[in-house]
């Protein structure tokens, strides 16, 4: 008679491995991963089907629902498409697929209009999505992407060179991962002893580790230099347990809650008193406070949110059409500055221009640019102060 499997646990901030003695089966989690379903919410611009709502629906100016055949546990808004994973772990995709962002075929007329199910090998746990990629990661620590990234001068591959993919191809790794987050056009993984990897454009510095010199197109070593997913390096010993990504720019947080941050801070979205893009990880003293800890983050194209522990939202950035929630004539911040007059949140999120906020409550407050009428207010004015969401639903 065999010998009973005996399961271990392994706790790492944030992140939790357990695997069993003979390694077949890895499982992994983390702070991030949904896990209650609900209903799919909708609104703004549809012209390329990425409401969900068929060909006969191009925008929604107040939430519409999406019709789904699961609970669904995290709804990601791509470029101009939308991913949605369900309860029981499968993807969800609809929008523009014409460099295969939705990663199924949408041959048949209007098909990519309404919700459709991509095939993957095993359970999804996490999805991410930037202008023309979608990338999942499984309960085993696997990630899978499909789409394609692209620099200032078009396509430049997937994982490799000027080779893109309409279906789910598996990231090479040599670690499970446990949290995935993409930007524009550039992935970020965080894995299960500590490391950060990148892969994509890095132009604007966005990988963490590629020289100024070779940002663009790779130099001598070509495109696999930004493609091939490879370690973002800290110096000294640091263990990341988590990332976010804003358009051309990422924040790291490590396991002593430190806050890196590497990219386009042209407008000061990452908290550095210069706006000289950042190719390499820099700690960023604005955000050392004995008093906070950082659970969220979230970028736009120039500006941040953050949330504290407490429920706190702060913004940075770019102030224009009222993106940070500060108020008529806020001007351009570098370092988090509360946004007033919301309750304590529990998630943020970012559009270009555009912010969001969720209650811990429920509600959701929105605020800046709403010229698609993503604001929910069902006009196209910028909002200044935030504006609690369609408070009838």
């Amino acid at each position: 008679m065999p010998a009973k499997k005996t399961t271990t646990t392994k706790r790492k901030s944030g992140a939790i491995v357990e695997d069993e003695k003979d390694l077949k089966k890895v499982k992994v989690s983390h702070t991030s991963h949904g896990k209650e379903g609900g209903q799919v919410l909708v609104l703004g611009q549809g012209d390329v089907g990425q409401l969900g709502h068929g060909e006969d629906v191009i925008q929604r100016k107040k939430p519409a629902l999406v019709t789904l055949p699961e609970k669904i546990i995290q709804a990601i808004a791509g470029g101009m498409h939308t991913v949605c994973l369900s309860d029981t772990g499968h993807v969800y995709t609809f929008g523009c697929n014409d460099e295969g962002a939705l990663g199924r075929d949408t041959s048949e007329e209007g098909s990519e209009m309404v919700p459709g199910k991509v095939i993957l090998a095993g359970k999804v746990v996490q999805v991410s999505a930037g202008d023309s990629h979608t990338a999942a990661l499984t309960e085993d620590g696997t990630v899978y992407i499909w789409g394609a990234f692209r620099d200032n001068n078009g396509v430049i591959g997937l994982l490799e060179s000027n080779k893109t993919s309409t279906v789910p191809v598996k990231v090479p790794m040599t670690e499970p991962v446990v949290k995935i987050a993409s930007g524009n056009d550039h992935l970020i993984l965080v894995t299960v002893q500590g490391n950060l990897y990148s892969s994509g454009t890095g132009e604007q510095g966005q990988l963490g580790r590629v020289p100024e010199l070779f940002s663009n197109r790779g130099g001598r070593k070509g495109l696999s230099r930004l493609l091939e997913p490879q370690i973002v390096k800290v110096k000294g010993k640091v263990h990341f347990i988590d990332a976010f990504c804003g358009a051309y720019f990422t924040f790291a947080v490590s396991k002593e809650g430190h806050i890196y941050g590497f990219g386009l801070t042209n407008y000061h979205q990452l908290g550095t008193k210069s706006t000289k893009m950042c190719f390499f990880p820099v700690r960023l003293t604005c955000f050392k406070n004995s008093t906070t800890s950082w659970v969220d983050f979230s970028g736009g194209q120039h500006h941040t949110l953050c949330l504290d522990a407490k429920g706190q939202v702060y913004s940075l950035g770019r102030a224009e059409y009222g993106r940070l929630g500060l108020g008529e004539g806020a001007e351009e911040k570098s370092e988090p500055t509360p946004v007033m007059g919301i309750e304590p949140a529990s998630s943020v999120a970012c559009g270009a221009s555009v912010s969001f906020a969720v209650t811990r409550e429920g509600s959701v407050y929105a605020w800046g640019m709403g010229t698609n009428l993503q604001l929910g207010t069902g006009e196209g004015c910028p909002a200044v102060e935030d504006q609690q969401l369609c408070s009838d639903l």
